[in-house]
């Protein structure tokens, strides 16, 4: 199984919970506040429709209860189908009313994030990014360098996912490379000033890595749209990463091929 990816937005999600599964019900019962509970439903339909596609099972509403999404004790998401451990890796991510899943084969160290284009202060950059990402940032055009911001700290969460460590670390003991050249930006949309490896790809992906102070480097992507950055990111050779589609009652997905 290769890896792929799926987003939602919250007007997609029931208001009904049959979805869930008895667990995920009791604790989503357990969250006092609405916003809380939003993001969560939110997170667990897209994370459940990605898993269907993945594996080729059915997304029907009721069908969908078999697909538990339960937190490890590292707060990392993780499957279950029927009760017992499902053969994948999945990550979660959720910003502005969009979640973003990633679902992976068993074992693979995965990451995603979902994050805002805004301003940033320069205390922000000098706190949590490195001598290197710094010296990115400092030789990007002022109009680019929120977005390059965004993409570099999206990067290092999607890495510190996929370490199963969070923001528990510090952000500084892994840093991103943009592989490619700078985008510019043209109306509402980004072009490229150059080419590279991903550029024929239909979403838009360009590469990045993530270099971890262990020696570790994990290979990823980056795509901006609708104010919104996404980064994924794993210990697997990465290719061209595709979006999953879905069919009704039988899920079909496009994958990292």
């Amino acid at each position: 199984m290769d890896i792929s990816w799926l987003e939602q937005s919250a007007a997609d999600v029931p208001a009904e919970n049959q979805w869930l599964s008895t667990k995920e019900g009791i604790c989503l019962s357990g969250m006092r506040f609405a916003k809380r509970r939003g993001d969560w439903r939110l997170g667990r339909w897209t994370a459940k429709h990605a898993v269907a596609a993945s594996l080729n099972l059915s997304n029907d509403i009721r069908a969908l209860a078999d697909i538990e999404i339960l937190s490890t004790p590292s707060g990392a998401p993780e499957v279950f189908l029927q009760d017992r451990p499902a053969d994948v890796a999945i990550s979660l991510s959720h910003r502005d009313s969009t979640a973003l899943c990633t679902v992976a084969p068993a074992g693979t160290s995965v990451g995603c994030d979902l994050e805002t284009i805004e301003p940033r202060t320069d205390a922000f950059v000098a706190d949590y990014f490195t001598a290197s990402e710094k010296a990115l940032i400092a030789r990007t055009p002022v109009e680019l360098q929120p977005l390059i911001v965004a993409v570099v700290w999206s990067g290092k969460e999607s890495a510190l996912k996929a370490m199963h460590l969070g923001l528990r670390l510090d952000t500084r003991c892994v840093y991103v490379r943009l592989v490619d050249a700078l985008p510019r930006p043209a109306g509402k949309e980004w072009q490229d000033l150059s080419p590279d490896p991903l550029a024929s790809n239909p979403d838009g992906w360009r590469p990045l890595s993530v270099h971890c102070s262990s020696g570790l480097v994990y290979g990823g992507c980056w795509r901006f749209q609708d104010h919104l950055v996404r980064t994924t990111v794993s210990n697997l050779p990465l290719c061209i990463p595709a979006r999953a589609r879905q069919e009704s009652g039988l899920a079909e997905t496009s994958s990292f091929r």
